[in-house]
């Protein structure tokens, strides 16, 4: 069977053009539906996942219409051959049942992988980046009783840079701020209320 799927993204827009293509091109059934692409959640695709058998063949004006990013359209395409369906694309000239169609899925699939991997190799470098900087990503490093009071008697020498401090207890000055706002030593209530009795 030929099974077609027409999608616009608003409700303002005219789907009719994909749905004339679809039935010239012999679909027997046609799901539509209004939706952004951008969304995980779309019911009529999933109806359509739900109805395909082996041996049928999904049509798309393009493929466009059916991925919502390269990576989703190269993993709904496996997901498809490996339920023995094909698919083929009107305006891009994409049909498995020949050579040529296989050959431009193969195309999309390496570069589904290059996509994945490029993303990786940007996520790792920000890491080594943000380690560099003191931070390693997540939630901030979380400091014991003592480290803070180890912390405390350095940053009270005036000698000592806030942020040789933090890089010694592996946390960004940032994360240091928080325990000591302005990087000096809190002082206790005690050390305060001598202060004001020497004054007074």
């Amino acid at each position: 069977m030929r099974i077609g799927y027409a999608r616009v993204s608003r409700e303002d827009q005219r789907i009719e053009r994909q749905i004339d293509a679809l039935e010239k091109a012999g679909c027997e059934r046609i799901f539509q539906e209004r939706i952004s692409g951008a969304r995980k959640d779309r019911p009529e695709l999933e109806k359509l996942l739900m109805t395909i058998r082996p041996d049928d063949t999904v049509v798309v004006l393009s493929l466009d219409r059916l991925g919502r990013s390269l990576i989703h359209l190269v993993e709904l395409v496996n997901q498809l051959q490996g339920e023995g369906v094909q698919i083929e694309s009107i305006q891009d000239n994409i049909d498995q049942h020949t050579a040529t169609g296989r050959l431009h899925i193969n195309f999309l699939a390496v570069m589904a992988d290059w996509q994945r991997a490029w993303i990786s190799e940007k996520t790792r470098e920000g890491l080594e980046s943000a380690r560099a900087r003191g931070r390693v990503g997540g939630r901030p490093k979380g400091l014991s009783k003592d480290d803070i009071h180890s912390m405390g008697i350095l940053l009270s020498d005036p000698s000592m840079k806030v942020s040789d401090v933090a890089k010694r207890f592996g946390i960004s000055r940032t994360t240091l701020y928080r325990y000591f706002p302005g990087g000096v030593k809190p002082k206790s209530p005690n050390e305060t209320q001598s202060k004001g009795e020497g004054e007074a």
